[in-house]
């Protein structure tokens, strides 16, 4: 089973008692961009790499910023990085000592908290000789070792459900603006049942129009539609589509 849903969370920034679209704008997108980081940041994918995870409802667009922001802080916030940058093993806690004492006490009203917590702080910040404490790398859960490591613990595991009239939708698809050329496992999962659906068959023609627009390519729009869909269901459990009307394309497309 290949686990996916939104998540709900009218709370902080999503918390206005009077207006609906000011909490809904964003809400699931937001909701699944906590849960991706924490899957991702947990080590999830590192240890279950043949589990699949959809985000629904809150479209793409959050999640390339995601992939792409990553790398990012990863280049300047791995743990060699740091170590190189800052690394406790180097603090003179002799001198702080003495700094405290001479510069923390009246007049200096500021420092004296320093003064009369500096054993909190020195044991605080303190390690044994040589040993790197486990605060300093927050990729610890994840055995990063180059950057080639974020993409394949992000992209194989991750899909991200999209609504037709989402505009941000091509976000997954544009190679030249995410990390070596990836094209994000977007996928087409709207609630065309919805109260406030007219029309299903206007909902279901948008999905086109990022192609017409010339933001996706109609191969794009096949991984959109179908492919993304069927291996998300498929690699869990092949059978997935077994006795449906699709049985036959699906078949088809695991076998090439």
């Amino acid at each position: 089973m290949a686990p996916a849903g939104h998540s709900i969370n009218y709370g902080g920034t999503h918390a206005s008692t009077t207006n609906y679209v000011y909490n809904r704008l964003g809400l699931f997108a937001t909701g699944g961009n906590a849960a991706c980081r924490a899957m991702f940041m947990g080590g999830v994918t590192r240890r279950f790499p043949g589990l699949n995870v959809g985000f629904l409802e809150g479209g793409v667009w959050w999640a390339a910023a995601l992939y792409n922001d990553l790398f990012e802080f990863w280049e300047k916030r791995n743990r060699d990085q740091l170590l190189h940058l800052h690394d406790p093993a180097n603090w003179d806690v002799e001198m702080s000592r003495e700094m405290f004492d001479l510069y923390g006490k009246k007049p200096y009203q500021t420092g004296e908290r320093f003064v009369e917590n500096a054993a909190m702080f020195m044991k605080d910040g303190r390690i044994e000789p040589g040993v790197t404490p486990e605060f300093v790398d927050d990729w610890k859960h994840l055995d990063i070792e180059k950057k080639e490591d974020i993409r394949d613990l992000f992209v194989n595991n991750f899909y991200f459900g999209c609504e037709a009239d989402d505009a941000l939708n091509y976000t997954a698809f544009n190679t030249k603006a995410n990390k070596f050329g990836v094209r994000l496992k977007a996928m087409f999962s709207s609630d065309i049942g919805h109260w406030d659906v007219v029309d299903y068959g206007d909902i279901l023609s948008e999905t086109y129009e990022a192609v017409e627009d010339g933001l996706m390519t109609e191969e794009d729009f096949r991984d959109f539609v179908f492919t993304n869909p069927v291996t998300f269901a498929t690699r869990m459990n092949p059978d997935y589509f077994k006795g449906t009307s699709v049985e036959g394309a699906v078949d088809r497309l695991l076998s090439s």
